[in-house]
């Protein structure tokens, strides 16, 4: 009858929001390579290790290094460091940085370093492969930390002994140890080597250094309601900062002791938030090609929730059931 609220329906009420990792896994399906696709299936759904080995290994060339554009800004076939470190970050994650695979790397790189016995960011192609422009192509190119210190930490953190670890570890102490004029990115790679070097006491030291400097130099944005008050480095792109964790990307890293509680927490808040409508994690840096933009979004997105678990934020409501696989709390202790 008119009038009869018992009669009437009642109002519908809202969907609850999707919890942060539903969110992703969507944009993961849509959007992602196999590799990105298997990775996260490994990290959050339970998924299978042999998966993602599978996936990585359709980016390892015939000379035991990794190309065919495994790191987005690096296109073409070609083994690069760049593209060694990623693999070595995915093989880590699985427990798996070991074994003839890595001995066939350790010799790859052996036959590729510079006179130093360390690593250049790009090498010399026979081909003009695209590159993003921010890594130029050099005929005869220097050193780097920033390919050399991530796969050197990388290896020594999975107890990996291979004669091209000598002199590529020398190299990383001297450049770790005189740093004075630098960027984000650097400090970036010289925490990867610190958090896998065997002399923790030397590391130590090292980090403490390093930590200083980045809050002098203004490396890291320790406030990001107010990230736009400093320019970024030079060479980055308008919105390319880097805050608290991405320098500390597990509690158990050295660079964690560089900022305050309040400092990471206001920087986890500021990540979580970050996750964009289409459920996926933006990327800062300079876009030069549809491809690569299109391909880092999905590896931004795995790396926001690896650490934000790693962190303790809740990804998924209480009463959800989302079984992951254990995965390492932290460094190895070198031996």
């Amino acid at each position: 009858m008119p009038g009869d609220e018992a009669s009437s329906p009642a109002p519908a009420a809202s969907p609850a929001p999707a919890a942060p990792l539903a969110r992703a896994e969507q944009f993961i399906w849509l959007t992602a390579r196999v590799l990105e696709q298997r990775r996260f299936a490994f990290h959050f759904l339970g998924g299978d290790a042999d998966a993602v080995d599978a996936a990585l290994g359709a980016y390892l060339g015939a000379d035991g290094g990794y190309g065919h554009a495994l790191d987005p800004d690096l296109r073409g076939p070609l083994s690069q460091p760049l593209h060694t470190a990623h693999a070595l970050r995915v093989l880590d994650a699985l427990g798996r940085c070991t074994g003839r695979r890595i001995e066939r790397l350790c010799r790859h790189l052996t036959l590729v370093s510079t006179p130093e016995g360390a690593l250049p960011l790009v090498f010399p192609a026979p081909r003009d492969y695209p590159a993003a422009p921010y890594h130029p192509v050099r005929d005869d190119p220097p050193s780097e930390l920033l390919t050399t210190g991530p796969i050197v930490g990388l290896l020594h953190r999975n107890r990996v002994w291979h004669a091209w670890l000598f002199r590529a570890t020398d190299f990383c102490w001297d450049r770790v140890e005189t740093l004075r004029h630098s960027h984000p990115y650097e400090i970036q790679s010289a925490v990867a080597f610190l958090d896998g070097a065997p002399d923790r006491g030397r590391a130590a030291a090292a980090a403490d250094r390093l930590g200083r400097l980045v809050r002098e130099r203004g490396f890291v944005v320790l406030d990001p309601e107010r990230r736009d008050e400093r320019p970024p480095a030079a060479g980055y792109a308008p919105g390319e900062r880097l805050f608290p964790y991405d320098f500390a990307r597990r509690p158990e890293s050295l660079a964690r002791g560089w900022f305050t509680d309040a400092e990471m927490e206001r920087a986890l808040d500021f990540l979580a938030a970050e996750q964009q409508a289409d459920g996926g994690w933006p990327v800062r840096r300079r876009a030069w090609a549809p491809g690569s933009s299109l391909e880092r979004r999905p590896i931004a997105t795995v790396e926001a929730l690896l650490t934000l678990r790693a962190y303790g934020r809740p990804l998924t409501p209480v009463t959800a059931q989302v079984t992951a696989p254990v995965t390492r709390s932290g460094p190895a202790v070198p031996r």
